[in-house]
């Protein structure tokens, strides 16, 4: 049924707009008169991956579905352009569509039912299009893992693989459930960390923001007065002053030079060599590479655990938890002891062979193993690499926010220093 985009007004006068899924267009204003909306311009939505769109044509209209990896790239291209659908709002929008279906499902509410409702109460135009993608696709036949694939930017490997999962083993409600479950801790370890971070950055972008306007507005006027006066500026100053200059004459210059710098950094980084090098430097930082590596353990140990306990194979599991880890030499590090495992190994054996993951994991995986509870031991790692997180962030901020105070301490003292010393001078010339 395909989907149409309407404007018009309500009862009151106020102007409103939304979509609709309809026949035609003619159904469209007839469901909306209905619901007292006097519509003034109505459209299909074009690209609405999986819905019907109709071909114009001389013989009687044909109806064709465009194709799945149409409708992906369409869909990435709708994630990107959607006004904002990026980072935590997708993760929030993409747990509580989770929640909220896994509560109509298990109260025995078939699917579609389940997403005409979801639909029928979400307020915007971008996620009401997605939703009726996805029920429409349920409606031709596509199983529920396959409608969420199509819309790569919001359900990842790790979610379409659990709902298959989920389907095969016909436990959709549960998986969805620990689904939800799972996003929400990942949401919360997420916003944590933001808000530890965020005081520091701010502090820093604040400092930095009034040194400069001391260097390119203030500094400039003193030191030509004391310069205007023939008396030889001290070092100190003299190289205040240049400094100042350059700012203020080839401030451009820095400016392309910083966005030069980030291309050059991010083709590097792009490549396979560049990332693995980066991301095995990075581990290895004082105090950040340790909170680095905890956050990845964390979800590492977690999504494997919820895989398991969906019914995804470990060899599966493997593949797909390596996609969060988010660093390159762990990511290399899973795909060897995956392929161990596929010559017929055991997991914690190339897990303590690896020499990346510490000591800890690999015991507490082969008792896992040994006890047939692999996934209850994996959820016990995670809670505490979770914990640990925690303690690692706080123990960054701690460090990172004494550190900035005393760089911007040091810029602040170097520039009112350099201004006194010619003052100085000059006092105690006219004492003399």
């Amino acid at each position: 049924m395909p989907v149409f985009e309407w404007k018009g007004f309500n009862p009151k006068g106020k102007t409103i707009s939304g979509v609709v899924d309809a026949d035609s267009p003619r159904d469209a204003r007839v469901k909306l008169k209905r619901d007292k909306v006097m519509v003034t311009t109505i459209k299909p939505v074009k690209g609405a991956g999986g819905l019907m769109m109709v071909t114009k044509s001389k013989k009687p209209a044909k109806k064709k579905l465009i194709s799945d990896q149409m409708a992906a790239k369409i869909a990435k291209a709708r994630g990107r352009s959607g006004g904002g659908a990026k980072g935590k709002k997708r993760l929030g929008e993409v747990s509580t569509f989770t929640r909220q279906l896994s509560t109509l499902m298990k109260a025995s509410i078939p699917i579609t039912e389940a997403l005409r409702a979801i639909i029928d109460q979400t307020e915007g135009k971008r996620m009401g299009v997605l939703y009726r993608d996805i029920r429409e696709r349920i409606s031709q036949g596509a199983t529920t893992a396959d409608a969420l694939a199509a819309h790569p930017d919001y359900f990842d490997e790790l979610y379409v693989s659990m709902v298959r999962s989920g389907e095969a083993a016909g436990r959709l409600d549960d998986v969805l459930d620990r689904l939800s479950i799972f996003l929400q801790g990942q949401a919360k370890v997420r916003n944590r960390i933001s808000a530890a971070l965020a005081y520091p950055a701010v502090m820093l972008i604040v400092g930095l923001i009034i040194v400069g306007v001391l260097m390119v507005n203030v500094v400039p006027k003193i030191t030509q007065m004391l310069a205007g006066r023939g008396q030889e500026l001290p070092a100190a100053t003299q190289f205040l002053q240049n400094v100042s200059e350059f700012l203020t004459a080839y401030w451009w210059l820095l400016f392309l030079g910083s966005i030069f710098s980030l291309l050059v950094f991010n083709l590097y980084y792009s490549s396979e060599k560049g990332r693995l090098s980066i991301d095995s430097k990075l581990l290895k930082v004082p105090v950040l590479g340790d909170l680095l590596a905890k956050q990845a353990l964390s979800r590492f140990s977690q999504t494997f655990s919820t895989l398991l306990r969906s019914g995804v194979p470990v060899v599966r599991c493997l593949e797909v938890t390596k996609t969060v880890l988010g660093n390159r030499l762990l990511e290399n590090t899973i795909d060897g002891v995956r392929a161990k495992i596929l010559e017929g190994a055991d997991i914690a054996t190339p897990i303590k062979q690896s020499g990346v993951f510490p000591p800890i994991v690999g015991y507490m995986i082969a008792v896992g193993e040994q006890s047939g509870e692999l996934d209850s031991m994996m959820e016990q790692v995670g809670e505490s690499y979770q914990e640990e997180v925690e303690v690692a962030t706080g123990k960054f901020t701690s460090l990172i926010e004494p550190m900035i105070i005393l760089l911007l301490a040091c810029l602040v003292g170097f520039i009112v220093i350099a201004i006194l010393l010619p003052i100085m001078q000059m006092s105690s010339s006219f004492g003399s």
